[in-house]
């Protein structure tokens, strides 16, 4: 879910972006630290390998979407001066 919110990211298409967040979080919700079984061998390290790509794809995520968040915020303020 996370590789579909980067291509959201990339195309600028902001409300498939919030749709997705608001998806991803719904799925992770559920799930709580002591729920999950500890893991060994290579499911491990399978899990260690998506943790990292949510990283991964997280800070991708950041580094396209927090200029544009910092161009609304300047924006926002003008725009209610003028009501």
């Amino acid at each position: 879910m996370t590789s579909k919110m980067v291509v959201a990211a990339r195309a600028s298409d902001w409300d498939g972006l919030n749709t997705l967040e608001n998806q991803c979080a719904s799925a992770a919700s559920p799930t709580l630290p002591g729920n999950v079984p500890a893991l060994a061998g290579a499911a491990r390290q399978r899990k260690i390998d998506l943790l990292k790509q949510i990283l991964a794809n997280d800070r991708e995520i950041r580094t396209i979407t927090e200029p544009w968040m910092a161009q609304m915020a300047s924006v926002m303020p003008a725009s209610r001066a003028s009501m």
